[in-house]
Parts: C-alpha cells; sequence; structure tokens
C-alpha cells in the first residue's frame, strides 16, 4: 500500500493539510502515562476526560480492525503580534486559535475529504473513522509516532520547521499504510516555557496540571477560578499562549494563508469594557462558530471581570461595579474582587504620587 500511502498524502496536503503522517496501531509507552496523570488529578473538572478510557488507550476499541492512524496537522499561525507584546491594559487576550472559526469544523472537513478518497482509491476493503478534537482519541501520542513532531516540555506537540501553532485530527483506519518515524525530542536543556507560566501549571517537564494551567481555568472551569490564581492570570479572557510565545521553535514559524484561521474583527486584544457590556445574545450572536462559545456567556464575563481587576486602571471599578450585586453568586463575587483589586492599585497609585511630589519639595 506504499503508493497509496504517497497519494494518500499528496491529496491532504493539497487540501491544505500542512502536515500528515502515518503512525501504527501499538502500545505506545506514552499511553502508559494517561491513567497516572488522571489519577493525580491533572484534570481537574474535565470529566469527559475520564470516559471511554479503554478507547483513549487503544484505538482498536474503536475499530477493532484498525492498523494504522492517519494524523493531519493544519497551522493556524497568523502575523499578528504575540501575547507577550500586548501592553494595553484597556485590552483582554485571547488565544491565538480562537480568534477565527471553530476548528472543529476545518478539521472536519478536511477529514472528511480524506476519508471519501480512500473510500474511492481503497474500495470496499477500506474501513474508518476520523476525529477532529472531537473523540476519545490522544491524538498527541499518535501525532508524534506519526513523525509531526515531538513532545515539547509544556506538553504541546513541536515541529522542527512548523513549531507548535498547528491543530491535530486523525482517521484510524483499517488499512496497512507506510508509517512514519517519530523525531528526536529537541527541547534540549531549553524550560523558557516551563519558567514563563505565571500560575506555574507545570509539575515538572512534560507534566501539565490543569487545575492551573490559564487555559483551563478560562475555558474548562465552570465555577470561581481559585483567588490565588486571579492575578497571575493577567489579562487572559480565553486561552493562554505564553508557553508557546517563548518557545524557541515558533520564532520562525510559518504563518497561514487559510481564511478561516484569519482573526475576526476585534478577535485580536478586544477592549475589555466593551466585552463585559455584553448580554447573552450579544455574547452568542458575535462568537457564533467560535471556539470561545465553548466557555458561555457566564464563564467568559467571569473572565473579563478577572482581567478588569488586574488591569490596574481605576477607570473601570464603574464597570465591574455593574455586576457586583449581579443574581448570579460567582459573578457577583469576582466583581467585588475586582473592584477590591482596583481600588488597591487606585490606592497605591496616590501613595506614589503623594511620595513623589514630597520628595520634590
Amino acid at each position: 500500500m506504499e503508493s497509496l500511502t504517497q497519494k494518500l498524502k499528496a491529496f491532504a496536503r493539497a487540501q491544505g493539510c500542512d502536515l500528515v503522517g502515518v503512525a501504527p496501531v501499538a502500545a505506545f509507552k506514552e499511553l502508559d502515562f494517561y491513567p497516572q496523570w488522571l489519577e493525580a488529578g491533572y484534570a481537574g473538572e474535565m470529566e469527559y476526560l475520564h470516559r471511554q478510557l479503554p478507547q483513549r488507550l487503544d484505538p482498536r476499541q474503536i475499530l477493532p480492525e484498525a492498523q494504522s492512524v492517519i494524523v493531519i496537522g493544519v497551522n493556524y499561525h497568523t502575523s499578528q503580534p504575540l501575547s507577550l507584546e500586548m501592553k494595553d491594559r484597556e485590552r483582554g487576550w485571547i488565544s491565538r486559535y480562537a480568534w477565527g472559526e471553530d476548528y472543529h469544523n476545518v478539521l472536519a472537513e478536511k477529514l472528511e475529504k480524506l476519508h471519501r478518497y480512500l473510500e474511492r482509491e481503497a474500495g470496499a476493503q477500506y474501513h474508518g473513522r476520523y476525529y477532529a478534537d472531537t473523540g476519545p482519541v490522544l491524538d498527541r501520542v499518535f501525532a508524534k509516532y506519526a513523525g509531526l513532531g515531538w513532545f515539547g516540555k509544556n506538553t504541546n506537540l513541536i515541529n522542527q520547521k512548523t513549531g507548535s501553532w498547528f491543530f491535530i485530527g486523525e482517521l484510524i483506519t483499517n488499512l496497512v499504510l507506510e508509517i512514519d518515524a517519530p523525531p528526536p525530542d529537541r527541547c534540549g536543556t531549553c524550560r523558557r516555557c516551563l519558567d514563563a507560566c505565571p500560575t506555574e501549571a507545570f509539575v515538572g517537564p512534560y507534566v501539565l496540571d490543569s487545575q492551573r494551567c490559564i487555559s483551563y481555568l478560562t475555558i474548562e472551569l465552570r465555577g470561581a477560578i481559585p483567588e490565588e490564581l486571579r492575578a497571575p492570570m493577567g489579562r487572559h479572557i480565553f486561552g493562554c499562549d505564553i508557553c508557546q510565545d517563548v518557545c524557541p521553535w515558533n520564532r520562525k514559524a510559518p504563518v497561514t494563508s487559510d481564511a478561516a484561521f484569519m482573526p475576526r474583527e476585534n478577535a485580536v486584544a478586544p477592549k475589555l469594557a466593551e466585552l463585559a457590556a455584553m448580554n447573552e445574545a450579544t455574547f452568542r450572536t458575535r462568537f457564533k462558530n467560535s471556539p470561545i462559545k465553548r466557555s458561555k456567556w457566564r464563564g467568559f464575563m467571569r473572565n473579563v471581570l478577572i482581567a478588569l481587576g488586574n488591569s490596574g486602571l481605576a477607570q473601570h471599578q464603574s464597570t465591574v461595579a455593574v455586576f457586583s450585586n449581579h443574581g448570579d453568586a460567582m459573578l457577583a463575587e469576582t466583581a467585588q474582587w475586582a473592584q477590591r483589586r482596583l481600588q488597591a492599585a487606585e490606592d497605591a497609585q496616590l501613595k506614589s504620587e503623594v511620595t513623589t511630589k514630597s520628595f520634590a519639595s
């Protein structure tokens, strides 16, 4: 089937897949770590990660005759500033991956085309199932063994030429295809991603405690964000890019030409005060077909209130005050926290001005 493998890869690239490789169905050592990670509680409240564990550890539980896993990588990097370059305190940060259309839909469309291609080329002997970050598959493990990249110390997959700004999708098939080799770990002694994390979410190299990760806190967590983690979150309102921003392998990462991932209007560093004024209907309209809808209005407003509190701008006290007596207890408590933080910032500023004047006189 070697010729079919090469033809498939050429077809995938023609459909806009920047990376494509094939992994065998095997008991990789990384699969053994997953249950240990869950047992340690690092998944937080993401109960869905505990479900369908046999399928996550063995694709043959999904497709009994599975032999190969075709993995695609789609670049979403755009030529916009990095989060570390955004200094305007009036604005919040939305993770790069969420600036455009919902990646699940984009990947699913590409995988559907690969699925139909194999149906045509291999005929009735072909069986396959595909997932665009939508099923019980540990996709990064198979992506590694399909040659797409190595696990970085920040747990992201890193490709030597593409960096880590790419989405992953996979197609499990009964076809015996030509497999690719996993690349070596090229992180070396670098630990910039570990040291840069403001919430200290990394237990150590290659181990993430989701409960402290800003992406988890702003997207997956449904309740109140632990108070000790609010200040370190800064002005992140949906996801976080810091550990990728500082990665040397992303310095020369190519940018995508895919229109689906081009930033929507006001997607890059939107103004916090404007976001705080959205009601639920406006939120649903603004973020239709966007990954941001996953946080829901309630979670998004919680994030915006924390970012406003961390802005240090006294003029936002009136904005957060609107929520201080909100019927939702979580939003009310978060707004009260933000008010106290803004008041403390204003008091510190006044004290500094008085001290400066006294020295000057």
